[in-house]
């Protein structure tokens, strides 16, 4: 068998996103519902189950893998799963994608497992807009575990900001601000249209990457920068600073055409699109045939054949997949 996962249209991926939970302790208006509905917990992937997903990738060349959930360091015993990926040299990296609550405590933890670098999502620097974004008021927990992982020695750490107009559009300067004083990056994200959402209508929201940077050029010059970190942000160095500011752009600059990834959710299904429903059971798989890691390797290398050439996200159209970001995995 080939150690390579390659599509049809010649991409080669590279790079799993490996939802370990459902789950979280924000509920994020743009993720998730406040009312959400979690799978029952048989119907998650034990830990040893999830690592024999990333083991199945690696010996098909996956290089990056990044854990995210829900909120991932709310699932019990993470780290013994993290300690076994850490171990793993084939892995040029293992990240994490957080929202920061646990990370006070956790963020010592993680890094002496191997995890090398963090994304925390930051969407507000004000409390009471912390709080209406996140359901939750715990702006001032989520800061102080920043500042852990900031001890903690990550290779690095980047924030993760959802843009919505006259929502936080007003908070792009500060919150560039924040990630400048404090040596970090900083991505800027356009809203997806993922699950049905009643907090706000999308397309009157919307806030465009083109209109983050008008902002930022504003106050700051911005060159093109060729940093590659293996996802959709697409770099740019501001002038004078360390910080690069990424743009998420899955509307206005659709990423797909380089894509190298693919996720795995928290039940076990492989999805080849975040833009699309059609994904593959590796738990049904995994439990019919306990211990099968050729016949893994062999239906993931197979499904890739399925993996679309793009997504088609309009801003207009309310909801085009009806999964949450939260089931999908960050």
């Amino acid at each position: 068998m080939s150690e390579q996962l390659i599509d049809p249209f010649g991409r080669r991926i590279t790079y799993l996103r490996l939802s370990v939970t459902d789950r979280c302790d924000f509920r994020c208006t743009y993720c998730m519902s406040e009312d959400m509905q979690f799978a029952p917990r048989s119907q998650i992937l034990s830990l040893e189950e999830l690592y024999n997903v990333a083991d199945a990738f690696i010996g098909l060349g996956v290089k990056r893998i990044r854990i995210t959930g829900g909120e991932p360091l709310v699932r019990k015993n993470l780290l013994s799963l993290l300690n076994r990926l850490g171990a793993r040299s084939e892995l040029e990296d293992l990240a994490i994608t957080t929202n920061g609550s646990q990370l006070h405590n956790q963020a010592q933890l993680l890094r002496e497992a191997g995890v090398k670098r963090l994304n925390i999502s930051l969407d507000s620097l004000q409390r009471e807009r912390f709080a209406a974004f996140t359901r939750r008021d715990q702006l001032t927990q989520v800061l102080a575990g920043i500042e852990a992982a900031r001890s903690a020695g990550f290779s690095k750490i980047k924030l993760n900001s959802v843009v919505q107009k006259g929502r936080n559009d007003d908070e792009v300067i500060e919150l560039l601000e924040f990630a400048m004083a404090r040596g970090m990056d900083i991505s800027f994200i356009e809203e997806m249209p993922l699950g049905s959402i009643s907090s706000h209508q999308r397309e009157q929201t919307f806030c465009s990457s083109d209109d983050v940077r008008q902002l930022i050029e504003q106050r700051y010059d911005l060159v093109r920068s060729s940093k590659l970190t293996g996802g959709p942000s697409r770099y740019w160095q501001v002038v004078g600073s360390a910080t690069q500011v990424g743009f998420i752009s899955p509307h206005s600059h659709n990423f797909c055409g380089d894509c190298n990834r693919v996720r795995v959710t928290a039940e076990g299904k492989l999805v080849l699109c975040l833009g699309h429903e059609n994904a593959l059971d590796l738990k049904g798989l995994m439990r019919r045939y306990p211990g099968d890691t050729e016949r893994l390797r062999s239906a993931i290398a197979e499904s890739l054949r399925l993996k679309p050439e793009r997504h088609h996200f309009a801003v207009e159209e309310q909801v085009q997949v009806l999964r949450f970001m939260s089931v999908t995995g960050g």
